[in-house]
């Protein structure tokens, strides 16, 4: 009881160090504020169990919520399902930000659970979130980058393609959606991360799945400032679909390690 009270006082001086009287953060100037997107369905969204650590703010992280405000980054941070929980976002953001005491990162939650890769086109529906992934990240990263500088999108998303019918065209869909983030966020040099699909053995590949990670692995090795990130290693809930949390916290380095190989 005495360890819970203590990080909920943490968490509750961080929050009032940095809110201001609306309740919203207090911003860096914008060169120094780096922004990030965090995409794809909801393996990118979390599903993690969140746990007293993810509860903590760091006081350089900052994610923009439901209404379009910054608040400190703590889980859940995406609102696609009642379901979220931890993700990745977290652990990548602090393994950047203490880099760099310069630089705050901002993260950017549009992940939207079981949508598949069509739905991340201009004008696309996802039933299950009742949104419009691609349509709704745009509207989202143009109003954070009036505060910061948009410098990575995360990627993980494949598990709904993973079908015969949907997996051989994923190839050039993920094509398409990069060069298209990249033209309307006017961003055409920003490293794109790719994270590998859930190697369970609990849920052995079958040949669609291995045709979405040949895709991502190929997307990343022919396209410029793409980096593919592996998920070796890494465990499953009981459900035999998402990460757990630890995995998720892992996977949130493994993507700063390899967007620092392509950041310039």
């Amino acid at each position: 009881m005495k360890s819970k009270l203590s990080i909920a006082l943490i968490f509750v001086l961080v929050s009032s160090l940095l809110a201001l009287g609306d309740g919203e953060v207090k911003l860096p100037k914008k060169k120094n504020f780096h922004l990030f997107l965090l995409a794809g369905q909801s393996n990118m969204a979390g599903r993690g169990t969140v746990e007293e650590q993810d509860l903590v703010a760091h006081p350089r992280v900052f994610a923009l919520d439901k209404e379009g405000n910054w608040k400190p980054a703590v889980a859940p941070m995406h609102f696609d399902k009642s379901v979220a929980g931890v993700g990745l976002g977290k652990s990548f953001a602090v393994a950047l930000a203490e880099r760099d005491e310069s630089v705050f990162i901002g993260l950017i939650p549009v992940a939207h659970g079981g949508s598949p890769i069509e739905s991340w086109e201009v004008g696309g529906y996802h039933e299950q979130t009742n949104g419009h992934p691609y349509d709704d990240a745009v509207k989202r990263a143009r109003k954070a980058k009036k505060d910061g500088v948009l410098k990575g999108i995360l990627w993980h998303q494949g598990e709904s393609d993973s079908r015969p019918e949907r997996a051989k065209a994923y190839k050039l869909k993920l094509d398409d959606l990069i060069k298209r983030f990249r033209k309307d966020l006017r961003v055409r040099k920003v490293p794109f991360a790719i994270g590998q699909l859930g190697q369970f053995p609990e849920k052995p590949w079958d040949e669609s799945r291995t045709l979405v990670d040949t895709a991502h692995r190929q997307v990343a090795h022919e396209s410029p400032l793409v980096e593919f990130v592996s998920s070796d290693g890494l465990i499953c809930k009981s459900d035999n679909t998402h990460f757990t949390s630890q995995s998720l916290r892992e996977f949130g380095r493994r993507f700063a390690e390899a967007y620092l190989k392509i950041a310039k």
